[in-house]
């Protein structure tokens, strides 16, 4: 039976904020360069995929810290997959210390896309081609939480850079993320208590766009949606500290 991949980091000066403790962004850096690099070294990265003209985009993710770890801190992602849908791949991970406590843990879900039409490509035959990378170990938390239309009472425009741009050739999953937190004061982005973040990419924003990011804020939380110049909502996120 296949069992969870762990892959080693340390939280380098680039990680951390003016408190000399990692960011969500570089947290969240790390968990999606270890889907990655996991990925690839099963035979089934976006390297791969590319052969077949598909790729791997991330639909969906949660995030969960306890708390936000000091620079120079050493500390083990670990990964597995546990699950295949018809549409989504299942990613999980737990994030712990060299002292072996646990900080944080995150359940990504994937789809993946046919390049040249940019739709879904129906994965129930992947769960046969790669029965032996599904582990059988729950999720480490609760999967990413649905979030519902937002009434923002804060915005920003953003228009879409070649910094913005990954691989796939739309807006980096990060960038995202770093454009709906700079929405927030201070005092809550350093604040240390647990905190859980949910995302839903729901259609892809390409280089040259124009983006809206609104905010709505909650009582120790927010809610985020970033629209396309249509108007249309291309990404929902909520964001809570305990």
């Amino acid at each position: 039976m296949a069992e969870k991949s762990c892959y080693d980091y340390r939280i380098e000066p680039q990680d951390v904020d003016f408190t000399l403790r990692a960011t969500i962004p570089a947290l969240g850096s790390a968990i999606l360069n270890t889907a990655g690099i996991d990925a690839h070294g099963k035979g089934f990265g976006v390297d791969a995929l590319n052969a077949g003209n598909h790729t791997w985009v991330l639909s969906r993710m949660a995030l969960e810290f306890d708390r936000l770890p000091g620079q120079y801190t050493d500390y083990t992602i670990a990964t597995w997959i546990n699950e295949y849908g018809r549409v989504l791949s299942t990613r999980n991970f737990t994030l712990t210390d060299a002292a072996g406590s646990e900080f944080g843990r995150a359940v990504t879900q994937w789809a993946m896309i046919d390049l040249a039409s940019r739709s879904a490509v129906d994965l129930s035959w992947v769960g046969d081609a790669h029965a032996e990378a599904i582990v059988d170990i729950p999720s480490p938390t609760e999967k990413p939480r649905k979030v519902r239309a937002v009434m923002p009472t804060l915005r920003a425009e953003h228009r879409v850079v070649y910094s913005d741009i990954d691989f796939n050739r739309h807006v980096n999953t990060l960038r995202y993320i770093e454009m709906m937190l700079d929405l927030l004061p201070l005092e809550l982005l350093t604040e240390q208590a647990p905190v859980r973040f949910d995302v839903h990419f729901l259609r892809e924003c390409r280089y040259g766009a124009t983006l809206t990011i609104g905010c709505e804020s909650k009582e120790r939380g927010a809610a985020f949606e970033i629209c396309d110049e249509q108007g249309t909502a291309a990404v929902r996120a909520s964001i809570e500290w305990k």
